[in-house]
């Protein structure tokens, strides 16, 4: 077989593959922006932040280009995107390109490069004298000079969009999730006194490449034995403690975040064994207490006030959050926001507790659905110490 057979046969292969871009799902998620539009009496939307630039039209570049789309309030999805990156399959209606390289030299004037190829594209229909929507943390000067409208910003309307995950969104999620249950299966192997983080580490990504099938676009976040967390260490784990692994794999720019904890020795310390009996108890809350409209705040305060009856363990960091195409997005299981729960959330819960007589604590995280009735559990891998 002849190098371009292989190549022509592996192309057929991605373009029928499951996890390629949804463009009907991706044209359903322009439609909820353009109502958000609509009411805010929005003319057109400018969006330069990859993760939205994703969720709307399906086209994922990375971090090293800089393209830009917009979305007029009649429907029609302009994307400028780098030459040499220009997608088959993408939800738009005119795809531009810019110039992210010459002779093969990444450029670092990109944002300026794509803000002119779109600005060309309006041929002077600029919103003058309209409304146009934009993220006010990304909206740069390249457009900002060039355009005379009202600007308005619509960031948190797309954080608040991006909160319920389409059909396509959880395939992608799910595959993200079950690496991180193929990692947790080889570390309950490979786990014993004297491994090192550092090697522990490399195993796990190549598990995580041979699972996903192609290298992860997000590898994290903890790898530190005898710690709260953090990354891996020239370290050898030691008889007794307690290995803190809470792992995120990205999938095609989508995240999985979940945690499980394993003892070294394997043979858990009756303190340790009743730690965890006690984190037990709050995905029995989860489990039987969220639905749509509950409050994170008060899951939240149920559960500090389940693990604060284990003082002197300490529990001291947020319950969990949303995930998707940022590692933390709503919902917040945080005393600092007060969020409600709505269909479509995809979120973590990872109670943890701490002490030096842990060696140095545990913290365990399950990924849960909000369905119309409650909860589904999405991360079934097991728990144990």
């Amino acid at each position: 077989m002849t190098g371009g057979q292989r190549f022509s046969e592996r192309h057929k292969i991605m373009r029928t593959e499951p996890f390629g871009i949804d463009v009907q799902a991706c044209r359903g998620r322009q439609q909820r922006l353009i109502s958000v539009m609509r009411d805010e009496r929005i003319e057109r939307t400018i969006v330069t932040q990859p993760e939205h630039i994703q969720w709307l039209t399906g086209a994922r570049f990375g971090p090293l280009f800089q393209p830009v789309a917009s979305l007029d309030a009649d429907g029609r999805m302009t994307l400028v995107a780098p030459t040499k990156k220009l997608p088959e399959s993408v939800a738009v209606d005119e795809l531009l390109a810019y110039e992210a390289q010459w002779h093969s030299t990444l450029r670092n004037d990109q944002r300026r490069a794509s803000s002119e190829a779109l600005l060309r594209a309006f041929d002077g229909s600029t919103c003058t004298g309209g409304r146009m929507g934009v993220e006010f943390s990304s909206y740069g000067p390249h457009l900002a000079g060039k355009v005379d409208a009202q600007l308005v910003d619509l960031e948190p309307a797309l954080y608040y969009l991006r909160r319920k995950k389409d059909p396509d969104e959880l395939r992608m999620m799910r595959k993200a999730i079950m690496a991180t249950k193929a990692m947790y299966a080889k570390a309950r192997e490979v786990i014993a006194p004297g491994i090192n983080e550092l090697d522990l580490y490399s195993t796990l990504y190549a598990v995580a490449v041979d699972e996903l099938g192609e290298p992860p676009t997000y590898f994290g976040q903890d790898f530190q034995c005898h710690s709260h967390g953090g990354p891996p260490r020239d370290r050898s784990a030691n008889e007794g403690e307690l290995y803190i692994l809470d792992l995120g794999a990205g999938f095609r720019g989508y995240f999985s975040d979940n945690a499980r904890t394993i003892c070294v020795s394997r043979r858990p310390t009756d303190e340790q064994t009743g730690a965890w009996k006690q984190i037990q108890q709050v995905f029995a809350v989860i489990e039987s207490t969220v639905k749509p409209g509950t409050s994170c705040r008060a899951v939240f305060d149920s559960a500090q006030r389940i693990l604060d009856k284990c003082a002197p363990w300490e529990f001291n960091h947020h319950l969990g959050h949303g995930v998707g195409l940022f590692p933390h997005e709503a919902p917040h299981l945080n005393p600092h926001w007060d969020d409600r729960f709505e269909v479509g959330d995809f979120f973590t819960v990872e109670p943890g507790l701490y002490h030096e007589t842990l060696r140095a604590g545990m913290r365990l995280e399950q990924n849960y659905l909000v369905t119309r009735n409650g909860v589904e559990l999405l991360t079934d891998m097991p728990l144990e110490l």
